[in-house]
């Protein structure tokens, strides 16, 4: 497969003029469709934005390459647009002028990846770029990626007819090289390949020889050998997500982000020679926990941590409490008021799996949290540490009497993690003999029984806890729950996937575990107030047209599917665009939302969903009023704030 099988005629748009980054993604998405490579237009441009919302894929001089790899896609393919002015894209070096956006389809085989990575090793070479941003026609654009695909691939056919004679002549091992690398970025599409050439590029310019494995979208590729990390003078691993590092134990690593090195290969590649490396020590997650660690705030590490614990439990979650949502939706309380929910066989068919699912919430909370702080050591100690939250195991009844719930599994999975941690620590010091037996007996054995000494202590305490924050709550006047749902739903709106939004979901989730009304309710606050952000952009740029962009107005409709499904990211490029007029709209427009739904006593028994979930949800028509309500005050308030854009 070429290039250009992937990237039509019609998929090339030269000499645009584009306002800002939003009005570039419009252009290419808008030729992806007519190619006919998207089976939702939509989703696609959401799945593009959610991507930039966690960086800007443009990689500097010049270049931008946005990509997802979606369900919306219905073929893989690849678009060019060339701005010879250049648009702001966000690199790091000014603006970007060659821009190529891919379409991966989600779960399709990964052939078509193999050729993209070829592309973006091309788009490494300066003069190449520059001709192409120099085109005249579509037809010019594909035969220059046409010769310089056959260029390189000739260069590549030589490279192996050259080391194939010293692969078959093995009469003695052959001599490994001297530097070694590895590149990996979350999606594994661009970044990944990008920072490979840059960085054999630079060591060939120097004369040194370096292989790079790459751990794209299609798996590791050119994976290095233990012989030639056994005699490489030194690693660079430029790496935006977890890579094997184990292998490396006792090598000169340098770490680094995958932008270091298309940025600063030179930096990199320097370092490496000149030998000046700190070596790699690994013990399971220690090093790395350790090195991280010194790195970043305790705030960010206890924030990461739980994250990585709450993604895991979400599934679970939504599954089993969307489920026993169903059970009562199905059910008749006249039979049997106090049974509600298990009345009817198929109620109670219904309110058993999910609850099965459901009861998974606690211990998958908590093994992951620990996982995330000590590897997978800490997983079967944090699983019992959550599992003993669950059952509230005390000295005095070991086999349960006072959960901890919630905020115990929270504790148990940071105890766990560090538990693990400090029983690593202690086992360095054992015999290389006894390496064997550390992860199958030592830490499994000497964390749970620490773990259980640790709950049985604390579940009294968290147990007296949160019976007092459950009658707190319970007692709450309308005024005060009131005032709950408004600072839950402005939350929601402040930074919108960021840690405060985060708190604010998360209270939620704990509430629901409580399974009662109170908690219910907090839920339909905190969902509520997540949904007004994308939905008031989405009327504000119907409304306010003077106010937005001619891209931004053209974006702002996808706001309503993104709104309606909980998905209140999709506000996010307005709220960077302007923060200090938009933020605080949606904040107030999401605060009344909370507001009213607390005061109409709205219920929600599943954590996630949108309107998909509305079935379920108690007084939904006036839940449907707090959403309206506050949508429109969030949308007049934007109209207000915003300042008109210039003509």
């Amino acid at each position: 497969m070429k290039i250009t099988d992937l990237l039509k005629k019609e998929g090339v748009s030269l000499n645009q003029k584009a306002a800002d980054q939003n009005a570039a993604i419009d252009i290419m998405v808008d030729l992806h469709d007519k190619v006919g490579n998207l089976n939702d237009k939509a989703a696609f441009k959401a799945a593009i934005e959610a991507r930039e919302a966690k960086g800007s894929t443009a990689v500097g001089m010049g270049i931008a390459v946005p990509h997802a790899k979606s369900a919306s896609v219905k073929q893989p393919g690849l678009v060019a647009i060339t701005v010879p002015e250049g648009v702001d894209y966000k690199a790091p070096d000014g603006p970007s002028n060659l821009l190529f956006m891919i379409a991966a389809p989600d779960g399709a085989a990964d052939t078509h990846l193999e050729v993209l990575s070829k592309l973006m090793t091309m788009l490494m070479h300066p003069e190449f770029t520059k001709s192409l941003v120099e085109a005249k026609t579509p037809e010019e654009f594909l035969s220059l990626i046409d010769a310089q695909e056959a260029e390189r691939d000739k260069k590549e056919e030589k490279k192996a007819e050259a080391t194939a004679p010293a692969a078959a002549a093995e009469a003695e091992p052959a001599k490994a090289a001297k530097l070694l690398a590895v590149t990996a970025c979350p999606t594994g599409i661009a970044h990944t390949y990008m920072a490979a050439e840059a960085l054999e590029q630079c060591a060939a310019k120097n004369g040194l020889s370096i292989k790079v494995e790459t751990d794209g979208s299609g798996g590791a590729k050119n994976k290095l050998t233990a012989a030639e990390i056994k005699d490489a003078d030194a690693i660079i691993v430029a790496a935006d997500k977890n890579v094997e590092m184990a292998r490396f134990n006792g090598k000169k690593v340098i770490k680094a982000s995958t932008a270091d090195a298309i940025h600063r290969s030179d930096d990199l590649i320097a370092r490496a020679v000149s030998g000046d490396v700190g070596v790699y020590q690994h013990s399971g997650a220690v090093a790395e926990a350790e090195e991280s660690a010194e790195k970043e705030s305790i705030g960010r590490f206890f924030y990461k941590n739980l994250m990585d614990g709450v993604s895991h439990m979400l599934p679970f979650v939504i599954g089993g409490g969307i489920l026993i949502a169903i059970a009562f939706l199905l059910d008749d309380y006249s039979i049997d008021p106090s049974n509600f929910g298990s009345n009817t066989p198929v109620a109670a068919w219904f309110k058993s799996i999910g609850g099965t699912a459901f009861n998974f919430m606690l211990p998958i909370l908590a093994g992951f949290i620990a996982r995330s702080i000590a590897d997978r050591p800490g997983l079967a100690v944090g699983f019992v540490g959550g599992a003993l939250a669950a059952s509230g195991a005390t000295f005095a009844s070991p086999g349960g009497g006072i959960p901890s719930a919630f905020l115990g599994a929270l504790l148990a999975g940071f105890a766990a993690g560090f538990i693990v941690k400090g029983l690593q620590k202690v086992c360095e010091k054992l015999p290389p003999a006894l390496e064997g037996i550390k992860p199958v007996l030592i830490y499994p054995l000497g964390g749970i029984l620490i773990i259980g000494l640790v709950m049985c202590a604390v579940n009294p305490i968290v147990g007296a806890l949160n019976a007092w924050i459950s009658d707190v709550l319970m007692g709450m006047s309308s005024g005060s729950s009131v005032v709950l749902g408004l600072v839950l739903g402005a939350m929601m709106a402040t930074d919108m996937g960021g840690p405060l939004n985060k708190a604010a979901y998360v209270f939620g989730t704990a509430a629901l575990a409580a399974q009662n009304e109170v908690g219910f309710m907090i839920m339909a606050a905190v969902m509520v107030g997540g949904m007004v952000p994308p939905i008031a952009i989405a009327l504000s740029t119907i409304i306010h047209k003077n106010k937005y962009t001619e891209a931004e107005r053209k974006s702002g409709p996808v706001n309503f599917i993104m709104g309606l499904c909980f998905i209140t990211e999709g506000a996010i490029p307005y709220a960077a665009a302007d923060p200090l007029h938009v933020i605080p709209a949606l904040m107030v427009g999401s605060g009344v939302a909370g507001a009213l739904s607390m005061a109409f006593k709205c219920t929600l028994m599943a954590p996630h969903g949108g309107i998909f979930v509305f079935p379920v949800v108690g007084n939904v028509l006036m839940y449907l009023v707090a959403l309206l309500v506050g949508s429109l005050v969030g949308c007049l308030l934007l109209g207000i704030f915003k300042k008109n854009v210039a003509k």
